[in-house]
């Protein structure tokens, strides 16, 4: 946003258009087929290594792929969301006033006008981080990667009633709890917002 129509802007855009329109499991298994079966870098799925010690590396370097193409998935909405809200605030007056009052450019860009800008992206946020807690059933199939969403399918087929409606209740307590932190933040990130 503070570099538009420049070639960083077309690069960020593009970048974004083309993940948001690439279908996450399209994605997974591009990454698969060029990260793991091509540059062998990361392995192709699974937790852990069959055969070697569970350790807090081998697991990490299990994630790698699985969260760089959520990552990617989340991250690509949230770069249009960014350069549209700092386009909008960086035109208004109290930027321009802060600028005439001889602030430098970096302090008017992060105290006044990306704080401002923070506000939709905050919700944003929130709205997005409880599908990664709740769940990513495509994601964790392809990756055979052991998590909410593969408990909700299994619990699903094998008609496990208790557990679908423990899963369902853990989702809107995290749905609730994002949307709190959500409410906080606005005080922090704005004063002019006050709860009284």
């Amino acid at each position: 946003a503070l570099r538009q129509y420049t070639l960083i802007d077309y690069i960020a855009t593009v970048f974004a258009f083309v993940s948001v329109s690439i279908p996450n499991f399209f994605l997974a298994l591009g990454g698969i087929f060029v990260f793991a079966v091509i540059l062998r870098w990361v392995p192709t799925s699974g937790m852990y290594t069959i055969g070697k010690e569970d350790s807090l590396l081998n697991s990490l370097h299990h994630l790698i792929l699985p969260a760089a193409v959520l990552g990617l998935s989340q991250a690509a909405p949230l770069i249009r969301y960014v350069r549209s809200s700092m386009l909008e605030v960086i035109r208004q007056d109290f930027v321009r006033v802060a600028h005439a009052k001889g602030l430098r450019y970096w302090v008017v860009v992060y105290r006044h006008a990306l704080r401002n800008a923070l506000i939709p992206i905050v919700t944003i946020i929130a709205l997005q981080l409880p599908i990664l807690f709740s769940g990513t059933v495509i994601i964790e199939q392809i990756f055979s990667w052991p998590g909410m969403g593969a408990l909700t399918i299994t619990a699903i087929l094998s008609r496990d009633y208790p557990t679908v409606m423990a899963i369902t209740l853990i989702s809107g307590f995290i749905v609730v709890l994002f949307n709190l932190v959500a409410d906080i933040l606005y005080v922090l990130i704005d004063p002019r917002i006050k709860y009284s």
